[in-house]
């Protein structure tokens, strides 16, 4: 493979992996906010934010966590044929089904720029009683899946390079 190429795998690999292992912990402030949130209800008036804000952190943990599980491979992989085949094999059929990822992410991601685009331009609120301003959610939505095709496109190489036997380590 170019050297390019293992530069690019590289360098996606290791920022996806810093986002993966930093959307981690927000799981923890979601529950955070969730026991706030129980708290509030029993003891105290109940909150207008805490709904909400624990769906804008979990939009966040899974989105950009999306990448990082790509690379490790942790995501759900349906392998009726696949679990039996040879590495090579597997890598080969890989370079084909990523492509549709790449052309579904490259969707999604102008959708989610336009949408960002609206929101900010327009100063969208959510239809709720808190009414919180939804451009940042949306901002974090357009990163995450562009962070996933920057790793798709390097499953891809990865995948390429395998079935080649020009292996990236």
């Amino acid at each position: 493979m170019p050297e390019i190429i293992k530069k690019y795998v590289k360098a996606v690999d290791a920022f996806n992996r810093v986002i993966g292992l930093f959307s981690m912990y927000l799981i923890f402030i979601m529950m955070g906010i969730l026991f706030y949130s129980s708290v509030s209800k029993t003891f105290f008036l109940p909150s207008l934010w805490t709904l909400e804000m624990a769906q804008f952190t979990m939009a966040a943990y899974y989105l950009l966590g999306g990448g990082y599980s790509m690379q490790k491979n942790s995501h759900v992989r349906m392998d009726l044929f696949y679990g039996d085949w040879k590495p090579k094999t597997k890598a080969f059929a890989d370079s084909f089904t990523v492509i549709t990822l790449i052309i579904y992410l490259l969707f999604l991601l102008y959708g989610a720029y336009s949408s960002t685009a609206y929101s900010i331009q327009y100063k969208e609120v959510s239809n709720s009683a808190w009414a919180p301003y939804l451009a940042p959610v949306k901002i974090v939505m357009a990163v995450g899946i562009f962070l996933m095709l920057l790793q798709a496109i390097a499953a891809f190489f990865r995948n390429v390079a395998l079935a080649t036997n020009r292996e990236i380590s």
